[in-house]
C-alpha cells in the first residue's frame, strides 16, 4: 500500500513535545503530493520531493525540556566542610542550538542572581557551580565575622515550564533564601519566551492594550479582596504606590488562566504573605495579542 511505501516510512517523523512550526507529518501537503507521484510511478519526481522534504525537515526545530537539579554536595568546597544547604531544581531546554542557548542563559541568569548575596565585588558567575560557590563563600565570611548568627543560610531555587505552545513558553521562577535576620524571603516571578527566537515576550507583545487589561484586572482584584469600587485601592491596608492599582512586573500563563503574584512587601506586609490574582483564560483572551490555542 502507498501508506507503507519505503519512501514514506523513511520520512514519517515523530512529533516531539513542542514543535515551533507545523512539522513533517504524514498529513502534510507535501506528503500528499509524494503519495500521488508514487502512485503514478513517477519515481524521479518522488525523489525530488523527498530531497525537498529533507531540506524542509532539517529546518524543523523542536523544543524539549529536561529536568535538572543541583545541591551544595556537588561543590568541592563542601567536601570536607559544612556548607549552607543549596537546592536548585530547574529545566534545561534542548532543540535549536541558538534558541535553546538564549533560553537556558536566561534561566541560569535567574539562578545566578538568586544566589548573589550583598554587593557583587567579584567576577560574574558563569556557571551554577560558580554561583553556588560564591553563596557558600559569602556565608563562610559572614559566619567568621558573626560566629553567633542565629541560623544557617540556605537557598531553594526552582524554574519550571508551566505553559508551552508553538508561539509561547512560560516559566515559573521561584526562590526562597535565608541569609540572616528574623526570617527568610521568597519571590515568584514568570518568564515568557518566544520559542522561535528565544527572546523574552514583553507586555506589549502579550497584550493588545496593557492599560485596558490593567483596568480589567483591577476590577477582578477588587472583587477578590472585597474592595468597593468607590473606595481607594489602599483603603484596606494595601501599599499601592500613589494609591493607584498596578499589576506585578511579570505574568504567568497556564492553559486555563493568567497568574499575577505580588510578593511579600510588594503591596502588603511580610505577614500578609504573597498575594495571588488569577484571571481565567477565557476572560483574559480578548485582551491577548497572541494566539493561545
Amino acid at each position: 500500500m502507498i501508506a507503507n511505501h519505503p519512501l514514506l516510512l523513511t520520512y514519517e517523523m515523530p512529533i516531539n513535545k513542542l514543535q515551533t512550526n507545523e512539522g513533517c507529518k504524514s498529513g502534510h501537503p507535501i506528503f500528499l503530493f509524494l503519495k500521488y507521484y508514487i502512485q503514478m510511478n513517477n519515481k524521479i519526481a518522488a525523489l525530488v520531493l523527498v530531497a525537498f522534504i529533507s531540506v524542509g525537515c532539517d529546518r524543523e526545530k523542536n523544543i524539549e525540556f529536561s529536568s535538572e537539579s543541583f545541591t551544595e554536595k556537588e561543590l568541592s568546597i563542601c567536601k570536607n566542610s559544612k556548607c549552607p544547604e543549596i537546592t536548585i531544581n530547574y529545566v534545561e531546554v534542548f532543540g535549536d542550538d541558538e534558541v535553546s542557548e538564549k533560553i537556558n542563559q536566561k534561566i541560569k541568569n535567574f539562578i545566578y542572581s538568586s544566589l548573589q548575596i550583598g554587593e557583587n565585588t567579584g567576577p560574574a558567575a558563569k556557571t551554577i557551580q560558580e554561583a553556588a560557590t560564591g553563596f557558600v563563600e559569602a556565608y563562610n565570611a559572614d559566619n567568621a565575622e558573626f560566629p553567633d548568627m542565629a541560623g544557617e543560610y540556605f537557598a531553594e531555587i526552582s524554574v519550571n515550564e508551566i505553559y508551552t505552545s508553538k508561539k509561547h513558553l512560560c516559566f515559573e521562577m521561584g526562590q526562597y533564601l535565608y541569609t540572616g535576620g528574623a526570617h527568610g524571603y521568597g519571590t515568584t516571578s514568570f518568564l515568557n519566551i518566544d520559542p522561535n527566537t528565544g527572546e523574552e515576550l514583553t507586555a506589549k507583545e502579550l497584550f493588545k492594550n496593557y492599560k485596558d487589561f490593567t483596568a480589567f484586572a483591577e476590577k477582578k482584584f477588587r472583587a477578590q479582596q472585597k474592595i468597593p469600587t468607590d473606595q481607594a485601592i489602599n483603603e484596606l491596608g494595601f501599599w499601592f504606590e500613589g494609591d493607584e492599582f498596578h499589576l506585578p512586573e511579570s505574568v504567568g500563563f497556564t492553559q486555563d488562566s493568567l497568574i499575577f503574584v505580588y510578593n511579600q512587601y510588594d503591596i502588603a506586609s511580610y505577614a500578609d504573605g504573597a498575594i495571588e490574582l488569577k484571571i481565567a483564560m477565557k476572560e483574559a483572551e480578548p485582551f491577548l495579542s497572541i494566539d493561545k490555542f
